[in-house]
């Protein structure tokens, strides 16, 4: 089941929005006959290309498979019907597909055929292998994966704004990396208006991800990279009924699709050079559930949210973060009002533990890559 879960990551990046999954097939004495995985979206699953790498060796033989094997016509025909017409003996299952038209439904089709079936071997790492995967189908929402590079003493930017670069050239190859498999790249209005940013993967990955502005008032400038790029990768401004019509019509004019969401009163930010001032009033901002639940029905699984501070701020408050990326460069910056990662309303205490399970550091030239899901 390890070698498996080996095989299904293999997928990252490929597959999405169905989950990653890998299989292996073994003989009587567990000698390994063939393995497979699910290689992309829309191709044959795991279990069909171990299947037809054995042949007629797979005949008697056991599975073992990740994930729970599908038993209705998606994108491809059932892989329980493949399993039973292949003569398998019996079925290893890591965990059970939480999809509705799934769901218990494969085991039972495998065991009213005979075949003895299994389940719950290394089912705790499998669920975690496939998470980005279960948020969207139990919850409707993707993954939100947090990404930031700070100085030792948590600044994102200086007191003038400045944030080119905190980290080193190691760290944001690998930033690009995990922006080629990622369906949707996350920023506030703040940090598009003061980095013109363009938010692709160089060089490209397995996907080419949707660039989405939170921006409340449409105030994206026609002429920033983002909008004279859209032709080539898609742009969302994810805005709200207080954005004026002709900055909307602008936007959609240049080839930038325009979403208007509800919105919800937000605080006031405080911490940094782009942030409200104290005395401001609370000001309607787009609601980041809905703009999540709009982004899962468009059934994007993984989103990586690239800030800045209020945004960051506002997910994290709503409880909407599910991993961290961060790149802790060892610089020093100081200042009163020097930008932090993560502003908001925060907690009133610090945590009795972790906020981090999972987690694993590296350390990349002298950059410290801390990675983990956040804990529940």
């Amino acid at each position: 089941m390890r070698r498996a879960i080996e095989l299904a990551r293999r997928g990252d990046g490929a597959v999405e929005p169905n989950p990653m999954v890998g299989a292996v097939l073994v003989d009587s004495d567990l000698r390994s006959i063939a393995e497979g995985w699910h290689q992309r979206y829309g191709g044959p699953h795991a279990e069909v290309h171990a299947l037809a790498c054995a042949g007629e060796r797979a005949r008697g033989a056991t599975l073992f498979v990740t994930l729970e094997p599908c038993a209705h016509h998606g994108k491809t025909p059932p892989c329980a019907d493949a399993v039973i017409q292949a003569g398998i003996a019996r079925v290893i299952v890591g965990s059970l597909d939480p999809f509705p038209q799934v769901d218990g439904r494969g085991i039972a089709k495998l065991r009213a055929a005979g075949i003895a079936v299994e389940t719950g071997l290394l089912d705790d790492e499998v669920r975690c292998l496939n998470a980005p995967f279960r948020k969207l189908v139990q919850t409707g929402l993707p993954w939100v994966h947090a990404k930031w590079a700070m100085t030792l003493d948590g600044r994102i930017a200086s007191r003038t704004g400045e944030s080119k670069w905190i980290s080193n050239p190691k760290s944001r190859q690998l930033t690009h990396a995990l922006r080629g498999r990622m369906d949707g790249i996350l920023v506030g209005i703040g940090t598009a208006l003061a980095d013109d940013p363009l938010l692709t993967a160089r060089p490209t990955g397995p996907r080419t991800a949707l660039r989405i502005v939170v921006d409340s008032q449409a105030r994206l400038p026609v002429d920033s990279q983002l909008v004279r790029t859209a032709g080539e990768s898609p742009v969302l401004v994810a805005t709200t009924i207080h954005a004026p019509a002709d900055r909307r019509a602008a936007l959609e004019q240049a080839g930038v699709e325009v979403v208007t969401l509800p919105t919800t009163t937000a605080v006031p930010q405080v911490g940094g050079p782009f942030t409200a001032s104290p005395q401001s009033l609370p000001s309607p901002q787009v609601d980041l559930r809905e703009l999540l639940l709009e982004l899962g029905r468009r059934r994007l699984t993984n989103l990586f949210c690239e800030g800045g501070g209020s945004l960051l701020g506002s997910l994290h408050d709503a409880g909407l973060l599910d991993e961290l990326h961060v790149f802790v460069a060892p610089k020093l910056l100081g200042g009163a009002g020097a930008l932090s990662p993560i502003l908001g309303t925060g907690r009133s205490a610090p945590p009795e533990c972790s906020s981090l399970v999972d987690m694993k550091i590296e350390v990349l030239d002298q950059d410290v890559y801390i990675h983990g899901r956040v804990r529940p």
